[in-house]
């Protein structure tokens, strides 16, 4: 025989909605571990926690109806006379101190149900008796059922705190700095059901329009897109432009560096460097000047547009790197030291 969900929280089969958000909030304040120090009372709220979760999501409710405890949990053949149980193998894995403080919007209803100690006829057991179920209204009804004690109206209800920034790196290849672009970013989220209680997951997409010669480290913010539950304001979803490894440039700022490698024969007599650009045009240079290792040389213009002014460019910087012979025959060396000064 499984457990009775029903009987744990004091209500009959059938029990609407509302009654068993209603039995859960009697049942879950009666038994809670800060208020209640009787043996027991820890696996009770626990269980009460576990009742409700089941009895509030309307799936989880039509198993345990239709099969029980048994069925619900996966067992076969479980509390449905005979017929074999869905394949669910529900467990309750949940808080059930975070379920209570969700379920009160993150305030503690104590504040209100025991700071009166003076007053001989609260019942401490039964909170609700005093003041009658009826007068009790939604997840908000604590404050309207207890204004009748002195100085209740003015304890305002715990602020809701906004959760810090959700950082995410949105790399951007060198082409799509040069030329802008449109990123639709996918996230996940929680959001609050209309109940103001319960929360859903669901994905949204966000849309970046990535500027021209934007700069490494750019911040694009969209406010409170974060998860939302009763006991916060949503966080700001934070991308932070971040640029991909390039394989033939490397970025400073708006210019950008390409790696020239030449012959010791071409730094010592001349050269020619046919430098791709990112628009996908090559630019020639010529250089008569003995080049140096470490030596560079400024094409103006070619590199990305300014953040702050697109219509202007950086530069192209050719950083050159000799290339020395692994290696020279004799006679090469003889000609060498006739040429070469000492």
């Amino acid at each position: 025989m499984g457990k009775d969900y029903y009987k744990v929280l004091g209500i009959a089969k059938g029990a609407s909605e509302d009654e068993i958000k209603k039995a859960y909030r009697k049942q879950a304040l009666r038994f809670h571990p800060d208020k209640n120090k009787s043996p027991g009372a820890e696996d009770k709220f626990k269980e009460i926690a576990e009742a409700y979760d089941v009895l509030s999501d309307a799936k989880k409710k039509d198993i345990y109806d239709r099969f029980g405890e048994e069925g619900l949990k996966g067992s076969a053949g479980g509390g449905g006379g005979g017929h074999s149980g869905p394949s669910y193998n529900y467990t309750f894995h949940g808080d059930p101190h975070a379920m209570f403080a969700e379920f009160f919007g993150g305030r503690s209803p104590f504040d209100h149900l025991f700071s009166h100690a003076g007053d001989d006829n609260m019942d401490i057991n039964d909170p609700f008796g005093p003041f009658g179920m009826g007068r009790m209204g939604g997840m908000g009804g604590f404050q309207r059922s207890f204004k009748s004690h002195p100085g209740a109206a003015h304890r305002a209800p715990q602020e809701r705190k906004k959760d810090p920034p959700v950082v995410h790196e949105l790399k951007v290849s060198l082409e799509e700095v040069y030329s802008g672009c449109t990123k639709k970013m996918k996230i996940s989220r929680k959001r609050l059901n209309p109940d103001g209680c319960t929360v859903r997951n669901e994905d949204k997409i966000l849309t970046v329009d990535i500027k021209r010669g934007w700069k490494e480290g750019t911040k694009i913010t969209f406010p409170k897109e974060g998860d939302e539950t009763p006991s916060n304001i949503p966080a700001d979803v934070v991308f932070v432009v971040k640029d991909k490894p390039h394989p033939v440039f490397r970025r400073e700022g708006s210019d950008i560096i390409y790696p020239a490698k030449i012959s010791l024969r071409d730094a010592l007599c001349g050269c020619t460097v046919n430098a791709p650009t990112l628009d996908g045009r090559t630019i020639t240079v010529t250089s008569r000047d003995i080049v140096k290792p470490g030596m560079k040389k400024r094409i103006v213009g070619e590199g990305l547009p300014l953040s702050k002014c697109p219509d202007k460019r950086g530069d192209m910087i050719l950083d050159f790197t000799v290339k020395f012979p692994d290696r020279l025959g004799q006679s090469t060396r003889e000609a060498l030291k006739q040429v070469l000064p000492p």
